[in-house]
């Protein structure tokens, strides 16, 4: 059910039957370190090359999953996935393992919680009894792509942050037990004309503003009714800019409840500059860390608003601003 402009509201609930979080040696040095089902000592993952290492975290990240929620491959109906790579490959290529209907999704850092609402919707709407939704990231894989290649050593200003090399992946279904999706809101493309690819945080802090004022809008509901409100890859640069544009909006959300994905991946001492990015940054934190703080009865109530930059390598040289976007999903025991 559509309320407001922008929320979708599922009745059924649809419930997260089963979650995982693969992650790459830096994680591993993380904050998150023991929500992580598998961790790699070797970003190559015995692998030619960044693209089919990332390929591997996705296809490991989906199996344990899969595994966790008591089903079958041959249960899963539909397979919702994106990732930042060049027309999505590494989720294209899971999806040819897998061998399910498959949508592929792109929504850059924001496509962990475009799938788990789109996933919702289809399971909501009684078309289909369950879904996997996955997103990966890779840290040189990235880099190559979007800045230099890691070989080059080029240095990066205090804004950069750094793309958490892991994937994230998740069971949707109509019945069973864990947390449930309660809503979702979907958020409008916004650019306030920042340009600098090394301060994402920055440029995508008021789209994850205005999703959130739009989510509670919609609802009219209080912050104070969620025990955590998490962004996704804000890092130290975008958070404080989101926590100033809220209160300026009126939204004055309490500093324990608001926090971000990229602040709470790595450690204050690992030299990841203002913090965690990545699709997999949201994906693993979520589909890790915060859905077992929920499991365990310490978080009931959670909403997670995943950002993306949507700028490519192109639209960079072409000089062209960065438009963002972020997507909230409201999750409860």
């Amino acid at each position: 059910m559509l309320q407001g402009h922008q929320t979708w509201v599922f009745q059924s609930k649809p419930v997260i039957i089963g979650s995982a979080a693969i992650g790459g040696p830096f994680e591993a040095q993380g904050n998150l370190a023991k929500d992580f089902d598998m961790l790699h000592g070797d970003i190559w993952l015995g692998q030619d090359s960044y693209e089919q290492a990332e390929k591997k975290l996705l296809e490991q990240a989906c199996e344990t999953a899969i595994k966790k929620s008591g089903l079958k491959k041959e249960d899963i109906q539909f397979f919702l996935s994106g990732d930042l790579m060049n027309q999505i490959i590494p989720s294209s290529f899971t999806a040819r393992a897998l061998a399910v209907p498959y949508l592929g999704i792109y929504g850059a850092c924001s496509s962990s919680m475009e799938g788990l609402s789109l996933a919702s919707l289809i399971i909501d709407s009684g078309f289909a009894q369950n879904a996997l939704v996955g997103t990966s990231s890779h840290n040189a894989a990235s880099e190559k792509q979007y800045r230099y290649p890691t070989e080059y050593g080029a240095q990066k200003p205090p804004t950069a942050q750094w793309t958490v090399t892991g994937a994230g992946a998740a069971v949707i279904a109509r019945q069973g037990e864990g947390p449930r999706i309660v809503a979702s809101t979907i958020g409008r493309v916004i650019d306030m004309g920042l340009s600098d690819p090394f301060n994402m945080g920055a440029a995508m802090a008021p789209a994850a503003v205005d999703t959130i004022e739009a989510h509670f809008r919609d609802l009219n509901i209080s912050p104070l009714q969620y025990d955590l409100i998490a962004t996704g890859d804000l890092g130290r640069v975008g958070h404080p800019i989101a926590g100033d544009l809220l209160k300026q909006h009126g939204l004055d959300i309490p500093v324990e409840k608001l926090t971000d994905c990229g602040i709470l991946m790595y450690k204050e001492n690992q030299p990841v500059f203002a913090g965690g990015s990545g699709c997999a940054c949201a994906a693993t934190t979520t589909f890790g860390h915060l859905l077992n703080r929920m499991r365990k009865g310490e978080l009931n109530r959670i909403l997670v608003i995943a950002t993306g930059a949507l700028l490519s390598p192109m639209s960079y040289q072409q000089k062209e601003t960065i438009p963002c976007v972020a997507h909230a999903v409201s999750i409860e025991m």
